[in-house]
């Protein structure tokens, strides 16, 4: 009697397991509740941690300004201008006595005054991931990690989209491209930097924006100075049956081996995110392109092969109607670098001016890899900085 009591409350269990989990999903289908669950933004620590006071993060006294711009369709999106620690450094009297928190008119800050006025002030647009704000994680230690050079003159610029953090609105596919575009704009038109001095930097999410950003200034005829892609994907319907949340919950792989059940989800994606169709225009219509992509082996949340997707779409676009997958794959062995553990350097170059380049770490895990080397030296490489 006690075996089949315990067989009954499995098989129960069991049951009731799987109702809830085919509940969820239907449930998942709603836009509204879909896009909090790929969002995740009423995620973060602002309720504990102001942004407003950058120096608990770790940062010198009014080495970070946030400040407030507004986008077309009349968001309010929140941003950090900081200054590269050498910069600050020669100017710390004067930063010290400026007002601290968030900027009334940031045009009117010392730091944007020494953005905009000094000529070789270089500028990486940061495009976070998802959930969190723009000073969660290990967002901040990646702020540092680009700027902190004693000779460097790279500002960096960080949002949070709309509905994260302290912006306002909700966040859709077509708001955060809107809100990235405003960025750079803001970076053009205000601040009066170049799109020759600006690289744009996306990770996770934030690759997705970065992508759909890019294009649009393809099509407007902008070339920037680089784009970083760390931590990317492909496409969010393709990543469905991949991605785990925090590396330890693999929601929809459970659906995997069932075709028909599969297809229909992935129809039920309101915001697709299709990064290696953007990234593919963004190529073929630039005339000088500098393309980097890093990820980690040991990413917990995306696959490296998502990477691999995207450097496929890229290089492919560089040819009048892409390359048979053999043919492309022996032109790949033939400009890649074994860096060991399974790890590689490829760099594909076409002609006219447009390089990309893939490299795959053995380690960085999904969101740490933004405070490692090679993410700081692509943005190097970029800019042309040698040696």
């Amino acid at each position: 009697m006690a075996l089949a009591s315990i067989i009954k409350k499995a098989y129960y269990t069991l049951f009731f397991g799987i109702l809830f989990y085919f509940s969820a999903l239907l449930a998942l289908t709603n836009p509204t509740l879909q896009r909090h669950v790929l969002y995740v933004h009423k995620l973060h620590s602002s309720a504990w941690f102001s942004p407003n006071e950058p120096e608990q993060f770790g940062f010198a006294k009014n080495q970070v300004q946030p400040f407030n711009f507004t986008t077309p369709d009349h968001e309010v999106i929140y941003a950090w201008h900081i200054l590269p620690l050498g910069l600050y450094a020669k100017h710390e009297t004067a930063l010290l006595q400026q007002p601290s928190g968030c900027a009334e008119d940031i045009t009117k800050s010392l730091a944007f005054q020494l953005l905009r006025g000094e000529p070789d002030s270089k500028l990486i647009i940061n495009f976070h991931g998802n959930a969190g704000n723009v000073a969660q994680g290990w967002r901040t230690d990646s702020y540092r990690t680009l700027s902190d050079g004693s000779t460097s003159n790279i500002h960096i610029l960080a949002i949070d989209y709309r509905g994260f953090g302290l912006s306002t609105g909700f966040p859709t596919e077509d708001g955060l491209i809107i809100d990235g575009v405003a960025a750079v704009d803001w970076a053009m038109q205000v601040a009066k930097v170049p799109a020759s001095r600006i690289v744009i930097l996306g990770q996770s999410l934030g690759t997705g924006v970065t992508t759909g950003v890019v294009e649009q200034f393809a099509k407007r005829g902008i070339d920037f100075a680089g784009v970083v892609l760390v931590a990317g994907f492909s496409a969010i319907p393709d990543l469905l049956t991949k991605y785990s949340i925090a590396g330890y919950i693999p929601i929809l792989s459970p659906i995997g081996p069932y075709p028909r059940l599969k297809k229909i989800l992935r129809d039920c994606v309101v915001d697709k995110w299709l990064s290696t169709e953007r990234l593919a225009n963004f190529v073929r219509l630039s005339k000088r392109v500098r393309l980097f992509i890093i990820h980690s082996k040991n990413d917990p949340e995306i696959p490296w092969t998502e990477s691999e997707a995207l450097f496929a779409a890229a290089a492919n676009a560089t040819t009048d109607g892409g390359m048979e997958v053999g043919l492309f794959n022996k032109m790949k062995a033939r400009s890649t670098i074994d860096t060991g553990d399974g790890t590689f350097i490829s760099t594909w170059k076409a002609g006219g001016d447009k390089i990309i380049r893939e490299e795959i770490l053995a380690y960085g895990h999904h969101s740490r890899i933004l405070t490692y080397a090679p993410v700081a030296l692509a943005a190097l490489k970029a800019f042309d900085f040698e040696g």
